[in-house]
């Protein structure tokens, strides 16, 4: 089956809050960001769940933290899609880095090819869990199943219909008189603060991903063969890529400019 898929394909607009919910309902799992994917066993098990059994789930390593660890994940994927003849190559150096950018366009891309395959039908005889637990090395569960089995009683604990509710016990006011009920307006006040508040968060996610495609739009511009090697695109990029979120890499990037631009001169000088 075509895996490839444009850079303006649908699948590229799809946000991150659905692709973690994607994946948290699949894999019964309780991610919360996109980094948490970064080692590529999540992406082993989507490719499982499209194909049942075809990936070998006792390789798979949940809990990697490691780079090494990660490659290994990473590289067992990609003898899968070797094996089923999906034309998609890995830059597996990119996505161990934990990049943001990176490992939501693959997912992104994943979702897709998914999809397109099982019609975004989830197979009900999957058992995502049991899964990962298959694995079995010298008797001892593989690592990531008692990490795997406690974000999924997380998730279920979080999730509506999970589980039969349970009435939390009203406590005794000052006259010995429960609280429960004991005032509709504080309730409704409450409620109100609740609906603001998901219309805050509503708002702040639509300006997020406004400005995330903005930056991707400029990352596209920046790999074109034309503008690649150029001393700008590279600067853009430090920018774009840079890894600690507490330091910025203007600095960095306006010296490499510099740099650049002084090398220039004195190779100018050197030619005439």
């Amino acid at each position: 089956m075509a895996s490839n898929i444009g850079m303006m394909d649908s699948a590229y607009f799809v946000g991150r809050n659905e692709i973690l919910t994607w994946i948290n309902n699949c894999l019964q799992l309780n991610l919360s960001r996109i980094e948490e994917a970064a080692s590529g066993a999540v992406q082993c098990q989507m490719i499982d769940v499209t194909y049942p059994g075809a990936v070998p789930m006792h390789k798979v390593n949940f809990d990697a933290k490691t780079e090494y660890d990660m490659i290994q994940n990473y590289k067992v994927l990609q003898d899968v899609f070797n094996k089923l003849k999906i034309e998609k190559h890995i830059e597996v150096n990119r996505l161990v880095k934990g990049r943001t950018l990176d490992n939501l366009e693959f997912l992104q891309w994943l979702k897709r090819y998914c999809d397109s395959v099982n019609g975004g039908i989830m197979n009900e005889n999957y058992n995502p869990v049991e899964r990962r637990c298959k694995g079995v090395k010298g008797g001892v569960v593989m690592k990531g199943c008692q990490k795997a089995a406690k974000s999924l009683q997380t998730h279920n604990i979080h999730s509506p219909g999970s589980c039969d509710p349970v009435e939390p016990r009203s406590k005794p006011g000052k006259n010995g008189v429960t609280s429960k009920g004991h005032s509709s307006g504080e309730i409704q006040a409450l409620s109100k603060e609740i609906t603001e508040l998901k219309l805050s968060v509503d708002l702040l996610e639509k300006e997020r991903d406004f400005y995330f495609a903005k930056l991707r739009d400029i990352e596209i511009f920046c790999q074109m063969p034309e503008l690649e090697e150029l001393p700008m695109a590279a600067a853009i990029k430090m920018i774009l890529y840079a890894a600690d979120a507490k330091e910025s890499a203007l600095a960095e990037a306006q010296e490499y400019i510099y740099q650049s631009k002084n090398t220039t001169n004195v190779e100018d000088e050197h030619e005439e």
